[in-house]
């Protein structure tokens, strides 16, 4: 008998495979995917040929075992060196873990992750995305065919409270009912300077579903953090001007920007891609200092700083990386990670993007290096590179 309450999630879940045909109907019918499709595929019957296949399926996974791990097969061929990982070896295959990831690309994040764990022969996640993101109703029907839940952002400050509680029970059901894995954001929106760093607020979220000690709760859900490196940013340059933008003109991106990012993000060239799966998350918290709130947030802290740790260790760090570290600190403390030809290459990237972002702002070239040099950073802080 489950201690978990039994919640309304109807506003929140992913489709069902009953629901497959009829969603899948609403959207090859809509004009604005019909567009999306034209862009993709370029030729009027290459698109009629692939609304008839969507129209053909019956469940998820035939719609994510064949037109999405296709989609994506093509995704990595075309706009990539080529897509690895490691860890998930280790990983049991019918356990049903929290991946919790640095979050680098709207799309691919999730998707790549989803595509190295349905290779391996898992079950694939599910999926947090935020409502900023439906922006048009095929997109809500295409994640929510695809197992994306929704966590709801920009809400009055009670009805936000109420909806986190909402999505706390919704991943805790899961996992611990359900046994299908979750992936989540280590943070709320894309890491836009490279420095990857878990937001507390999404363990306390987490905790909110927990009716058991600190620490059980926290070792149910079975965290599995995840290092994700991409060789070229994802949205790179327009990463930075959104920052510059909300720092120096007080405008936040709207939502043309976060459709111009999702496009971006999967036909950019990214270079090499790299999946690295961590281990589970030890839990072991002394009860007796875990009640008052003050303790509990100092918890969540640490396991923020946990994730953390795994993530920067984890971090494929590519020329890149070494080049924009050795050119932010003026040295040549890695002048072995790299070749002249790397450095050249690197170098007009950032000639690129000095034209490019064109805001009458000093410090671009020292943001763009930022962008590849604080995973360096970071990983200096846990080991020995």
């Amino acid at each position: 008998m489950s201690d978990l309450p039994h919640l309304d999630f109807e506003d929140i879940r992913p489709y069902t495979d009953k629901e497959v045909k009829s969603k899948i109907s609403l959207m090859v019918k809509d004009p604005v995917f019909d567009e999306v499709l034209m862009h993709v595929f370029k030729f009027r019957p290459v698109v009629e040929m692939v609304k008839l296949q969507l129209r053909m399926l019956r469940t998820i996974k035939q719609l994510q075992g064949t037109f999405i791990y296709d989609l994506l097969r093509n995704v990595i061929s075309k706009s990539s060196k080529g897509l690895t990982c490691s860890g998930i070896e280790n990983l049991d295959k019918k356990k049903p873990y929290l991946f919790i990831s640095n979050h680098r690309d709207i799309v691919l994040d999730a998707a790549l992750l989803n595509y190295l764990i349905f290779e391996k022969g898992m079950n694939t996640t599910l999926i947090a995305i935020g409502n900023n993101l439906l922006l048009y109703n095929w997109i809500e029907h295409a994640v929510k065919l695809n197992r994306a839940f929704i966590i709801k952002r920009n809400l009055p400050p009670r009805e936000i409270l109420e909806a986190s509680l909402k999505v706390s029970h919704f991943i805790r059901k899961s996992i611990i009912e359900d046994k299908l894995s979750v992936w989540i954001a280590q943070r709320e929106g894309r890491t836009k300077d490279g420095f990857d760093k878990t937001q507390v607020a999404v363990l306390k979220m987490l905790n909110m579903s927990n009716e058991k000690n600190i620490s059980e709760g926290f070792k149910e859900l079975n965290i599995v953090p995840v290092a994700i490196s991409y060789e070229i940013e994802p949205c790179g340059l327009a990463k930075i001007k959104e920052l510059i933008k909300k720092e120096h003109y007080g405008q936040s991106k709207t939502s043309k920007d976060d459709l111009k990012s999702m496009s971006m993000g999967m036909f950019n060239p990214k270079g090499r891609m790299r999946f690295t799966f961590g281990k589970p998350l030890e839990i072991n918290i002394d009860e007796e200092n875990s009640k008052s709130k003050e303790q509990q947030n100092k918890i969540a802290q640490d396991i923020a700083e946990r994730i953390d740790q795994q993530i920067y260790a984890n971090y494929k760090l590519w020329p890149n990386n070494y080049i924009a570290y050795d050119m932010l600190m003026q040295e040549h403390r890695f002048k072995s990670k790299y070749t002249h030809w790397e450095e050249r290459k690197f170098k007009i990237m950032v000639e690129q993007a000095m034209v490019n972002i064109d805001f009458p702002i000093t410090d671009i070239q020292e943001r763009f290096l930022k962008l590849y040099a604080n995973p360096v950073i970071n990983k200096l802080k846990v080991t020995k590179i």
